[in-house]
């Protein structure tokens, strides 16, 4: 009888985020696989847990991917977490978990913390359609992706480093217009977390006058502008 594959969130930063089960699940498993064992290490002993720990990150995946489906199909329970929030959310994790499910592993995916959820609810934007994105591409397709969010309906999700914020508000300039609504969220679940909102020109203007630190998660407005029988004529054609 194969194993389990567990997908565990964890803390994004309030260690009091974990779950019970969550915790439950790492304590039972064989094997705990973590984007960085030093990171995990840490709240592992915090939560009092002692399993053998493995490096699993976007450089070995490939490489180590192979002996993972084995230990899985010899019976062994793994769990897989990344350094904060859920694996696979622009974390590692997909790779592992098709071929899991190819080689008919069971996989159990646990709910738990994940950064732009919270973000997404307290922006005030609509939030019952949205569309999440991630980080963007940093050079080649990036302005084809502003191109697209330019005429993104819904309301969208991106991550952003903290070192690029301002050039992300800026291109939304360029491709969404000034008075676009957005809202940044940083630090979320931490002591300085903040959630500041209002058009991408009044954000320039605040973010240019401080230091900007922490994860950064970006929601912004969709475009209402669109002509929607238009797009229905070229759809059909």
């Amino acid at each position: 009888m194969s194993g389990q594959l567990f997908i565990v969130p964890t803390p994004i930063g309030n260690l009091e985020d974990i779950t019970l089960r969550a915790i439950n699940t790492l304590k039972s498993v064989d094997l705990i696989l973590a984007e960085d064992t030093r990171t995990s290490s840490f709240l592992l002993k915090h939560l009092q847990i002692e399993k053998p720990l493995k490096s699993y990150h976007q450089h070995n995946e490939h490489k180590i991917l192979e002996e993972l489906i084995s230990s899985l199909n010899s019976g062994k329970n793994i769990a897989l977490i990344s350094d904060a929030g859920t694996p696979g959310i622009s974390d590692p994790g997909f790779l592992l978990i098709r071929e899991a499910i190819a080689h008919n592993v069971n996989v159990i995916s646990l709910p738990g913390a994940t950064a732009f959820v919270p973000a997404l609810v307290n922006s005030g934007l609509p939030c019952n359609e949205f569309s999440f994105y991630g980080f963007l591409p940093q050079k080649k397709g990036r302005q084809t992706r502003l191109k697209l969010l330019a005429q993104e309906e819904k309301t969208f999700i991106v991550y952003e480093s903290p070192f690029r914020l301002l050039k992300l508000l800026e291109e939304f300039k360029t491709y969404l217009g000034e008075d676009r609504k957005v809202s940044v969220s940083r630090e979320i679940t931490k002591l300085f977390e903040e959630t500041k909102r209002g058009t991408v020109k009044e954000l320039i203007t605040y973010f240019s006058l401080k230091t900007v630190k922490g994860e950064i998660v970006v929601v912004v407005q969709g475009n209402k502008n669109i002509d929607t029988e238009t797009l229905d004529t070229e759809t059909d054609e």
